[in-house]
């Protein structure tokens, strides 16, 4: 690992850490998946979260139904309208996760010490001395000494298998606890659970309320194998318009650690769910797992998401010490997104937690060693490179040498722009997204839309859709006058300023051109 490390940009004047930042249009690089839920469903919510930093919305269908979380969607599209801030949205499975069911929603509270049985009986209320969970037949897969974990975010109870009755499993309290919410999810640690990665369930949703709403990404939740996002790869090519949708595959435990590299080469991009790993991991390795992963997915330039960094602010209005410490750590490895669950789906502060985190980023991107990044990355592709490979690199090349204040990058498919933000260049690049007329012999349609919000996952990359009756092929008149329109609007954005020097990507006839152009008055 030492070989991947990446130190801090040198040196560093202490007494700079006490300066105060200066104001930016884009407050980082790195993008922010919010959850939206009970605390942060409503237009005024959303519309502040968006303006605080969330580019991608997150929907959670391990609880709430159909309605509930359509309702959430058609407030976030009233809060992009009034905002004018684009957002993609993501579905999250619940995949073969097991749970315990608290239908009631009353507080539990457990005693360590103490005897409480788990039973698949989901009809039981959920209490001190009984756990109803939505696991058939446990006592095939569980046996007495395992250890198995039960909580929420902030706090879980650890259980130790002590007698078999039958379905039900009696267990011995480690630690008291007190267990609040409707659902918690149930660890067995380092097991095998014979469910598909895809459920029924969540084959309903996606065909259902997914195609509706036209979903950007699709976070398979315990992915195993790489044969996992093919299959799901394959359920969503049937349904119309899903085909477009990029698959992120969660890491969960030890048996997606173990083929992730596997899992990498099928999967658009990954999200390292810390919490759920963190059972099957011991504590000491699960930061060298996230570096392992993390560098993977910047070499093979996928978006590496990050989960569970600032916990406690689903309570409280500051993080940790060692939570802002998490988030800066994960930015200097090379993450894409910091994702938040608990924080903005039922936290008290969701607005505040977004824009916490998003200065967290910002303040550790300053000091992100980008000229070490640069030559590992150049390294690890080796020579020869691909043609796009080239033109990516050289345009960051050219952009830090003559200091540009931003790369503008012309791109149909989203896959230029994404290779240039795979270099990591300390400037944004605007990804102008050039529509292309379509038909699927019933009706004519332009695409673009897509890609423009699926580079909102990538670090450093903004999006742009380009006025349709723009051709998608190169021609002098249509370059110049898309790229009037991306520097008048990045102008008016504050952007870019008179006589800055922006380096422009582009398609001219057959051949790709990397120019610098120096803006007047």
């Amino acid at each position: 690992m030492h070989s991947t490390h990446l130190l801090l940009e040198e040196p560093i004047r202490m007494a700079s850490i006490l300066e105060p930042s200066k104001p930016s249009f884009f407050p980082a690089m790195t993008k922010i998946v919010g959850t939206l839920g009970s605390k942060s469903r409503s237009v005024e919510v959303i519309s502040a979260c968006l303006k605080a930093g969330m580019s991608v919305a997150r929907f959670d269908f391990s609880w709430g139904d159909v309605d509930y979380h359509q309702e959430t969607l058609e407030n976030l599209k009233a809060a992009i309208k009034s905002t004018k801030k684009l957002c993609a949205v993501m579905l999250d499975t619940v995949g073969p996760e097991l749970q315990v069911v608290n239908k009631s929603e009353k507080a539990i509270s457990l005693e360590a010490d103490t005897l409480v049985v788990l039973t698949p009986d989901q009809e039981q209320e959920a209490s001190s001395q009984l756990l109803p969970i939505n696991f058939m037949k446990p006592g095939d897969t569980i046996f007495i000494g395992q250890y198995l974990f039960t909580g929420s975010e902030t706090t879980s109870v650890w259980l130790e298998v002590a007698e078999l009755k039958g379905d039900d499993v009696v267990c011995k309290i480690k630690n008291t606890a007190t267990l609040t919410g409707s659902l918690f999810t149930l660890h067995i640690s380092q097991i095998h659970v014979d469910l598909p990665t895809l459920t029924e369930a969540d084959k309903s949703v996606i065909s259902t309320w997914g195609v509706r709403n036209k979903i950007d990404f699709l976070s398979l939740s315990y992915t195993r194998h790489a044969e996992d996002v093919r299959q799901a790869r394959k359920f969503l090519s049937k349904l119309g318009d899903l085909y477009q949708t990029q698959i992120f595959a969660k890491i969960e435990n030890v048996e997606g650690l173990t083929h992730f590299d596997e899992i990498l080469q099928e999967a658009d991009g990954v999200i390292l769910s810390r919490g759920n790993l963190g059972i099957d991991l011991p504590p000491e390795k699960v930061f060298l797992f996230q570096k392992a992963a993390v560098y993977k997915c910047n070499m093979a330039g996928k978006p590496a998401v990050v989960t569970r960094v600032v916990d406690s602010m689903t309570d409280n209005l500051r993080p940790t010490r060692a939570e802002a410490t998490d988030v800066a750590n994960a930015i200097l490895d090379g993450s894409d997104a910091i994702l938040l669950g608990a924080e903005t789906l039922r936290g008290l502060y969701p607005v505040e937690t977004i824009s916490i985190v998003g200065r967290i980023c910002y303040e550790a991107e300053k000091v992100f060693n980008q000229d070490l990044y640069f030559k590992k990355t150049v390294k690890y592709v080796g020579e020869p490179m691909t043609h796009l490979e080239s033109i990516a690199s050289s345009a960051v090349r050219a952009a830090i040498k003559v200091k540009a204040s931003v790369i503008i990058c012309f791109t149909s498919s989203g896959r230029a722009a994404r290779l240039i933000a795979k270099y990591r260049p300390t400037m944004p690049v605007l990804s102008v997204v050039i529509p292309r007329l379509k038909t699927n012999q019933l009706r004519w349609s332009f695409s673009g839309a897509f890609e423009a919000r699926q580079s909102l996952i990538v670090r450093g990359l903004f999006p742009m859709l380009a006025d349709p009756r723009h051709p998608a092929e190169s021609t002098s008149a249509t370059n110049e006058s898309v790229l009037k329109v991306a520097l008048d609007h990045g102008k008016a954005s504050g952007l870019i300023k008179s006589h800055d020097r922006v380096v422009v990507c582009q398609k001219v006839g057959d051949a790709s051109v990397v120019k610098i152009i120096e803006l007047e008055d």
